[in-house]
């Protein structure tokens, strides 16, 4: 794991994953922040990297399991962190407005992964959203797999029910990535061919021209994502809600 973040580290700000990952994402944040400050938690911090994005919207403190990612965190000035686990947060109950949980529960087994979706539920206040990105489509496992010990990857049915099960009422589902979702096929299919080994090399930042052409891509993308839900891709967001007490779903 120390590896995945240091890998992880050096191209979260430049590669077009990454870039595309957060225009996917930042709508669903200022639409659960509507213009107030949020009391905000991100499970599986990494690097600390989101953190200054969730910070537009309010107050944010990070949380992760890997001492690499917190000690890189701070040295980027990151103050509100803690070393724990999503399956047991260190919070009283209902402390924050938002949870975000970035490429982290696919790495959970089943029971681990479980008690994080509760433990979100319960530091989540009534009326608060969670967030949530992870790995989709289970015949596009490969290299990175490995490398960020995948446990599981999902479909849009199994996501939605594993977040209502802890009670969660999902409000926004889809795939994304769909605009690049050939070259991962491909690239995916040929590591099966020839055989899965733990390897970096789909986060290294590839050339500037490529890098900037699939970084467009992602942009319409993203753009799209703005009206309508993506009906395929590498990786599935989800923004649920704990209900209020006696509120019912629509």
């Amino acid at each position: 794991m120390d590896r995945l973040l240091e890998a992880t580290a050096r191209a979260e700000r430049d590669h077009f994953w990454f870039r595309g990952f957060r225009k996917f994402v930042e709508p669903l944040i200022a639409e659960a922040s509507e213009a107030r400050p949020l009391q905000i938690l991100d499970c599986g911090c990494g690097t600390g990297h989101n953190l200054t994005m969730l910070r537009r919207y309010g107050r944010a403190s990070g949380i992760d399991l890997a001492w690499a990612g917190l000690r890189y965190a701070r040295t980027r000035g990151e103050r509100r962190l803690a070393r724990a686990t999503a399956a047991c947060l260190p919070f009283p109950d209902e402390t924050f407005d938002l949870i975000t949980s970035f490429d982290v529960l696919y790495s959970l087994h089943e029971q681990a992964e479980r008690d994080a979706i509760a433990e979100m539920f319960r530091v989540l206040r009534p009326g608060g959203r969670l967030v949530v990105n992870v790995a989709a489509l289970d015949a596009l496992r490969g290299n990175h797999s490995i490398l960020s010990g995948e446990v599981r990857r999902y479909s849009r049915a199994d996501l939605r029910n594993r977040l209502e099960r802890a009670g969660f009422r999902v409000r926004r589902i889809t795939y994304t990535n769909l605009t690049i979702l050939p070259l991962v096929a491909a690239v995916r299919l040929k590591q099966r061919i020839t055989g899965h080994v733990e390897s970096e090399d789909e986060i290294a930042i590839p050339p500037a021209p490529i890098n900037a052409v699939l970084a467009a891509l992602l942009s319409i993308e993203a753009a799209a994502l703005r009206v309508a839900n993506m009906p395929i891709g590498s990786s599935l967001l989800a923004c649920a809600v704990k209900c209020r007490s006696r509120e019912t779903e629509t």
